[in-house]
């Protein structure tokens, strides 16, 4: 198993960084990287591999007084997943989560935001490009409020995505079942 983990964060007035961490029964983790990534408050993570090829969805939230980018990122990493290049996505985003599709592509689920603030905020379906790290939305799913934090998988051909949202002024769990476009 592989998992990103963040250390040192806004309270200690740091930079923070992120670490990749292994593990062989899913109970004990080592470190496998010692910042792989660092500054700007990376945070929430998702990881993906296609063949040797892993991917990290990051999300940042750059220093609370400073012009810091508040971007997301995709990493991109092969064995033994020591070093990794990151390209910014172009956008702000929260709870990421993300697959590879059946045909090979990146899409994600994430909380965007309207401007650099936190609010409005909604629930984002789009496609990650794996050359230029570049997020593309494809559906705004109904959200608002408090959103986000999806869990995405295919079945009999959809993809089932859950997440939640108080965009009905009560915090609600949501399921949405998408039909992707051939060939995605």
């Amino acid at each position: 198993a592989y998992t990103m983990g963040y250390a040192v964060g806004r309270e200690a007035n740091q930079p923070g960084s992120i670490r990749l961490y292994t593990s062989r029964d899913g109970k004990t983790f080592t470190t496998h990287a010692d910042r792989v990534l660092t500054g700007n408050y990376p945070n929430e993570a998702s990881l993906v591999f296609s063949g040797e090829t892993a991917y990290c969805l990051m999300r940042r939230d750059g220093a609370p007084l400073h012009h810091d980018p508040k971007t997301g990122l995709l990493g991109v990493s092969k064995p033994p997943y020591t070093e990794w290049e990151w390209k910014d996505l172009g956008t702000r985003i929260g709870g990421p989560h993300f697959i590879v599709t059946p045909g090979g592509r990146l899409l994600a689920a994430v909380r965007r935001y309207e401007r650099d603030d936190w609010h409005p905020a909604w629930t984002s379906v789009g496609w990650i490009d794996a050359s230029s790290g570049r997020y593309q939305e494809a559906l705004r799913l109904p959200s608002g409020g408090d959103n986000s934090y999806a869990g995405l998988v295919f079945h009999e051909g959809l993809l089932w995505l859950s997440y939640y949202s108080s965009h009905e002024g009560k915090t609600a769990m949501y399921l949405a079942k998408l039909r992707l476009p051939p060939g995605s």
